[in-house]
């Protein structure tokens, strides 16, 4: 370790005497823990004499104080990377188990009825084939979902997902997201409610179009066939608030309405289709709100279904463009 020129530390007032070059202005003193040195402290002298034996020894217990606090900080930094580690591991540990568990079926369903197609096409009429084509379209979307939701929480967990902020039109927004949401939203009665036609949010669309899909076919899965679901959208000052409300069966426990946004929580509810489902949808919506610097959040429809909420920052309109 290389120091100014100027006093080392030394065992003794004399020593401290003796030990001295030219145009010092400092004592320096290695605050050591164990057999590494954690800091360095530099006592200003100038043209003073240096430190007496009960100066010098209140300075060195002071600074062995010093290395106990930092040998303390250290620790806890290293348990915190260790307790990191673990929850990362814990967290793939799971993904992988959600994964094997929950791909099983679909792929199952498309390769078995893929079978049957390439096997046995002289004895299925049109509408059997239309019906086991429908099955692998479904199928086939549903693991696309799946792995755009997992290559995105991959990013935002890593760090590595670059937002693209720009003031976009909340109606474009919301009506790119109807193109792509499930196919089974023909079952159900859905509208758009608009406060103004160009209100204007700050967003990276490409996420927040993903969020609208999640919370949408959220909606459509969880709803009975004809329940009405409403996107609407309003301003309040400087934020705007996008609701996602239906009137289905609603969810009856505080507890559930809590855990939603966890990774991997499904509340134990099975889709039509037999599948479960990882609970990565509403997870990811409160990563990337979370990262507009928004809010997400879920309450009672009155008189019943339930309505799924977030925020974003309000844009203000440019008549001039």
């Amino acid at each position: 370790m290389q120091l100014q020129s100027g006093y080392i530390k030394t065992t003794s007032v004399q020593e401290q005497r003796r030990i001295h070059f030219f145009g010092a202005k400092c004592l320096y003193h290695a605050v050591r823990g164990g057999e590494q040195v954690l800091a360095v402290a530099a006592i200003v002298m100038d043209e003073e004499e240096p430190l007496e034996v009960f100066e010098n020894s209140l300075m060195l217990a002071m600074l062995g104080e010093c290395a106990l606090a930092l040998e303390k900080e250290k620790l806890n930094e290293r348990q915190q990377e260790i307790s990191m580690q673990i929850q990362q591991e814990q967290l793939r540990a799971s993904l992988l188990r959600s994964i094997s568990h929950d791909l099983r079926t679909p792929l199952t369903s498309i390769s078995g009825n893929a079978g049957i197609l390439l096997g046995n096409p002289e004895v299925l009429n049109e509408e059997q084939k239309k019906g086991l084509y429908t099955d692998i379209y479904d199928d086939s979307m549903w693991l696309i979902n799946l792995v755009e939701n997992l290559l995105s929480i991959s990013r935002i967990e890593g760090g590595t997902l670059n937002l693209n902020f720009q003031a976009e039109l909340m109606e474009e927004v919301i009506s790119e997201a109807l193109l792509h949401v499930n196919r089974n939203n023909v079952k159900h009665v859905i509208q758009t409610e608009l406060d103004d036609e160009l209100m204007m949010a700050r967003m990276d669309s490409r996420l927040i179009v993903q969020v609208l899909i999640n919370m949408i076919d959220n909606a459509i899965k969880y709803t009975q066939d004809g329940s009405h679901i409403t996107i609407s959208a309003r301003r309040e000052r400087h934020i705007v608030i996008v609701e996602i409300s239906d009137d289905g069966p609603g969810i009856s426990s505080e507890e559930v309405k809590v855990r939603l946004f966890e990774m991997f929580y499904t509340a134990d509810n099975i889709h039509g289709d037999g599948r479960r489902g990882l609970g990565l949808g509403l997870s990811l919506c409160k990563s990337i709100v979370n990262a507009h610097g928004g809010t997400i959040g879920v309450k009672d429809n009155i008189p019943k279904g339930t309505v799924f909420y977030f925020t974003l920052q309000a844009e203000e309109v440019n008549v001039h463009e």
